[in-house]
């Protein structure tokens, strides 16, 4: 089956406390559309998801952050949680990863607590996005226009704000994707 992702692999980022529903809903989209996933995490084995507070379930780690290279991916998802980001944003390699992806101008898809990781990355100065709304302080202060919007896009960067927005954020993910020249 041929489809828009076909031969893209994109990279999620996440540990323990990731809101799984922000991790699986959009691998499932990005892997209907052809493409393939990888979860990079801060430890090796698996991490485990959350459904808001409670436990969910453990998802498998394909690689570590420490071992993970931005170069052999063509885009970045960040799905939040709030202890999730919390968590990756004092990783020096997760942060580094994540920069990298900026550096290289590849696209990368956020949601809800997630741009806590690119406010550490110091990526989002200049730019639009949206998140969870307890996150609007953080982002202008770092240099953000923060928008209360479903899903925002500037130029490579989609943004989204909660598990409620995900139809529109895998659509705007594989979307952007798509349209992002192979490395």
């Amino acid at each position: 089956m041929s489809g828009k992702l076909d031969g893209k692999k994109v990279a999620f980022l996440a540990t323990d406390g990731v809101e799984q529903v922000e991790l699986l809903e959009p691998r499932k989209a990005i892997e209907q559309a052809g493409g393939e996933t990888a979860v990079v995490s801060i430890k090796s084995g698996e991490i485990q998801g959350f459904e808001h507070l409670d436990h969910g379930q453990k998802i498998k780690v394909d690689v570590t952050a420490s071992e993970a290279d931005a170069s052999q991916f063509d885009a970045l998802v960040l799905p939040g949680g709030v202890a999730n980001p919390d968590f990756l944003r004092q990783d020096q390699d997760a942060v580094r990863f994540v920069k990298s992806f900026f550096e290289q101008d590849k696209p990368v898809g956020v949601i809800c607590h997630g741009p806590w990781t690119l406010v550490e990355a110091d990526v989002v100065r200049g730019r639009t996005l949206t998140s969870w709304p307890s996150l609007r302080t953080d982002l202008r202060n770092a240099g953000a226009e923060w928008v209360d919007e479903e899903v925002h896009i500037d130029g490579r960067l989609v943004s989204s704000r909660k598990p409620d927005d995900l139809p529109s954020f895998n659509s705007a993910i594989v979307d952007t994707f798509a349209g992002a020249g192979s490395n």
